[in-house]
């Protein structure tokens, strides 16, 4: 089991390409605070970049950044431009024949590729909320896929061709999983306890695999400690050193967040989806959903569906 790739399907997070900036001299782009996460490539010449309460920071080619929470910030040519630059003061831009917002003046000196991450609101496991409000990653600290993904993305940003817009946009996908790889690499600081702590930990980790293997298992802390040979103190105390809560907490909210989306996009049963995430007694499952969520199944059901036709 992959658990940080079953938490990202689960979690719902995808990719989507944003604007494509062709930037010459003297420009300042500046970007409105959004509801999921921000990315920025640079695949060839430099920037700046800056957002609320941060240093100011070079970016070069190669470089990535990508910010979680998706708060408003700058990207400009030099730093005189930057310190201008918000929302209220920001350069004029035009599309280019190349599909491309161009900005600033002269030829065009740096390529830079934007991108947006969702995730979906429904579930609580979440990763990109766990990261820091901003990762940096230089071309130089990358290793190979990262740079050679970015590269890839240059290519195709030079020299369009057919289907270009489908490879930029799973390019993306790529470039989030390779960035959260090289982020973890580095042992960056991270909350001292919370999901991140899973990919980092064998013993913890490999528990969460099994509970996510076959969440319907009627699991105890002893059974679970079993699984994986080591002993239920060790377990006991190790789990919510880690990830911030026990086992049996953790392996309710995952239920819930698995039941909360067959909810909303199924027709499924309450008996079917309670089976499914560890619950014999409809009552049962009720009570915990209605608990972790502040309302019962079927009232859920239809605020969720009303809140995504709405969104």
């Amino acid at each position: 089991m992959d658990v940080l790739a079953d938490v990202l399907a689960v979690s719902g997070v995808r990719g989507a390409l944003g604007a494509r900036i062709e930037a010459g001299e003297n420009w300042g782009w500046w970007a409105a605070a959004s509801r999921g996460a921000a990315f920025h490539a640079v695949t060839a010449g430099t920037a700046w970049l800056a957002g609320p309460g941060q240093s100011a920071r070079q970016l070069m080619p190669g470089d990535v950044v990508l910010l979680p929470s998706g708060t408003e910030h700058v990207l400009a040519s030099d730093t005189d431009t930057l310190a201008r630059t918000g929302a209220h003061a920001f350069d004029s831009w035009e599309w280019a024949d190349s599909g491309a917002v161009r900005i600033g003046s002269g030829p065009v000196r740096t390529h830079i590729l934007c991108a947006h991450y969702s995730h979906d609101p429904a579930v609580t496991t979440q990763v990109l909320t766990l990261l820091p409000d901003l990762v940096h990653i230089r071309a130089d600290n990358a290793g190979g896929c990262l740079e050679d993904t970015v590269r890839l993305l240059g290519r195709e940003l030079a020299h369009p061709r057919l289907g270009t817009a489908v490879v930029l946009d799973r390019l993306v996908d790529v470039l989030l999983i390779q960035l959260l790889r090289v982020w973890l690499a580095t042992g960056q600081t991270r909350p001292a306890a919370s999901w991140l702590g899973v990919l980092d930990d064998p013993v913890v980790g490999a528990a969460v695999a099994k509970l996510h293997e076959d969440p319907a298992r009627a699991w105890t802390t002893e059974a679970l400690a079993g699984e994986i040979s080591v002993s239920r103190a060790t377990l006991s105390r190790r789990f919510p050193a880690v990830v911030g809560e026990t086992p049996g907490a953790y392996l309710t909210r995952w239920r819930m967040d698995l039941a909360a989306r067959r909810l909303r996009d199924t027709d499924d049963a309450l008996e079917s989806i309670a089976r499914s995430v560890g619950y014999t007694s409809v009552y049962a499952f009720n009570r915990a959903f209605t608990r972790a969520r502040s309302q019962p199944p079927g009232r859920y059901r239809v605020s969720a569906r009303d809140s995504a036709r709405g969104s």
